[in-house]
């Protein structure tokens, strides 16, 4: 050991929220709690380190378009690496980016294959259009391709109906979620409207994504079921926008997608209160930029949230439910360094100082 350059991060190593140490050692990319006997070309990095950042529902490979070159993917990584956040469940995408997998330089991404909607229910070239009888085979492919999550849409709006509405029976849902339980794989699906909700959770879904549409009635229902949201409030912000654009065409729709809006803050508010787990996600990819983890943090204490839970919902709480570690003894070096401490201020992780990734400093991010 004694030729291995090693990292000495040096200040004060957030473990976990109340979890303080002075320093750590990266030696061959992962984690060490004791200086390595005889090292030289030691390299210091000294502030406030945290595991590097989650962003639990972004799209790298995908834009408002659809799929994008490899280009494109890794430009959208990059963003999201320079930005803090180091670990990405990307919740669809159309394109293969498994190749970023073998880049030591990018962030670890969490796969959950393509989208699977409902035929005309969705946006184009984004998801499997596919119809009820086809839902669990599609699930069960989707499953084997992904990392352990499959996507469903499960409301869109229904042009017929002029508004949001649910995009499955019943049973189908319950027979999709139990093969893709079978195989392993957790399920999560975009909800923006009521209707949907308790049929995906007594169905077995383990997440929501968005979740606009919790109410009294169901809340308690995921709390009970421990079902988590992710409520992507930066891509929330763009209801008024779309909801204009609708609204000559659909005035019901877009009445209803402002009243989802203008309650979003109560909505996660009232979530978190009554024990509801919720998570970061920018649903970057879309027609939003990569990049905005620490806006959505900033987002999460705006709805009431402690500091301190808002920012454990983008670093330790969201890597336990990920699966994937922090700062322990051994594990992978990916972590984040702030001039000051973020428990203080979230708005801190708009400027990182340091990025570690793979237990190698990234230079210039």
């Amino acid at each position: 050991m004694s030729d291995q350059a090693v990292l000495r991060v040096k200040g004060r190593v957030l473990v976990g929220p109340e979890e303080v140490r002075d320093e750590l050692w990266v030696v061959g990319g992962r984690i060490s709690y004791e200086r390595p006997a005889g090292a030289r070309d030691i390299r210091t990095v000294q502030g406030w380190a945290l595991p590097g950042l989650v962003d639990a529902h972004c799209h790298v490979g995908l834009d408002h378009h659809g799929a994008v070159d490899d280009a494109t993917s890794e430009k959208q990584a990059l963003s999201d690496r320079d930005a803090g956040a180091l670990l990405l469940r990307d919740a669809g995408s159309p394109a293969d980016t498994r190749w970023i997998d073998d880049r030591e330089d990018l962030p670890k991404i969490i796969r959950a294959g393509r989208h699977i909607a409902r035929t005309r229910r969705y946006i184009r070239n984004f998801a499997h259009e596919i119809e009820p009888e086809d839902l669990v085979a599609y699930v069960a492919q989707e499953a084997r391709r992904g990392d352990g999550w499959v996507k469903l849409v499960g409301d869109w709006i229904d042009r017929d109906a002029g508004d949001l509405t649910a995009c499955w029976p019943r049973g189908e849902v319950e027979a999709a979620i139990a093969e893709a339980h079978r195989l392993g794989a957790r399920v999560t699906a975009h909800c923006f409207a009521e209707t949907a909700l308790r049929d995906l959770v007594e169905a077995g879904i383990d997440c929501i994504e968005h979740a606009t549409g919790l109410t009294e009635d169901t809340i308690p229902l995921f709390a009970e079921r421990g079902v988590a949201i992710v409520p992507t409030l930066v891509n929330i912000a763009t209801f008024p926008r779309l909801a204009e654009g609708g609204a000559s065409k659909f005035p019901r729709w877009s009445t209803h997608m402002t009243r989802l809006y203008e309650r979003r803050y109560d909505t996660v508010r009232a979530a978190y209160d009554a024990g509801i787990p919720v998570y970061t996600g920018t649903d970057a990819g879309g027609g939003l930029a990569h990049g905005l983890v620490g806006a959505e943090v900033g987002e999460l204490v705006k709805a009431g949230i402690p500091r301190v839970d808002a920012l454990s919902a983008a670093v330790w709480g969201a890597r336990r439910w990920l699966g994937r570690p922090g700062l322990e003894e051994g594990a992978p070096a990916d972590l984040v360094v702030y001039d000051e401490d973020p428990r203080a201020d979230v708005g801190v992780l708009a400027a990182p100082r340091r990025i570690v990734l793979n237990g190698r400093v990234i230079d210039g991010a």
